[in-house]
């Protein structure tokens, strides 16, 4: 088992407690994301990966039923397909290819770009539904010691909000979140 199935089964694992533990009626709460709302951040882990993975590598995953209509099947059909890619042999052999990023190992780019995501989105969901909202620490600090050379290009991509200034004494999960445009 590789680096990056492990760590996408505990990532994802501690996503998908948020998404089973949400109360019914609490997936339309807003969420930190500007203009979304809870179901929403489940929707954007189910939509955009997808179509990453079937441009950059002829991967197709599972698809499960509508996030509308039921979310917590949808993340699990999405997510339990990602494990079994990540837990196939074949899959470290794999390279995907992307204009933007150049070619990268299948299981490192699904690492580096997707449970990244996840990790960060499972404190989106906990804040919009009233949950745990601690994440790991140690994770925290190496997303954010990866992010930090990164700022401009960030930025510029359009995927993070602008960055929330925060004491440099505030822990580390702040400081994370605060980088990615998030008001701790």
């Amino acid at each position: 088992m590789t680096r990056a199935a492990e760590e996408h089964r505990t990532v994802a694992g501690d996503f998908t407690d948020r998404v089973r533990a949400v109360r019914p009626g609490a997936w339309d709460n807003p969420a930190p994301c500007e203009g979304w709302v809870a179901r929403d951040v489940v929707r954007h882990l189910v939509e955009w990966f997808p179509a990453f993975l079937k441009s950059g590598a002829g991967v197709e995953l599972p698809q499960g039923p509508s996030v509308d209509d039921d979310p917590v099947t949808a993340w699990t059909v999405h997510s339990d397909g990602v494990q079994a890619l990540l837990d196939d042999p074949a899959t470290a052999r794999k390279t995907l290819s992307n204009p933007h990023i150049g070619e990268v190992p299948l299981d490192e780019a699904v690492d580096r770009f997707y449970t990244a995501d996840v990790f960060m989105h499972t404190w989106d969901l906990a804040r919009a539904t009233g949950q745990e909202e601690r994440l790991d620490p140690a994770r925290c600090a190496r997303l954010l010691e990866g992010m930090l050379p990164l700022d401009d290009v960030l930025r510029k991509s359009g995927q993070y909000g602008p960055r929330v200034e925060v004491p440099e004494s505030a822990d580390v999960q702040t400081r994370m979140l605060a980088f990615i445009g998030r008001r701790p």
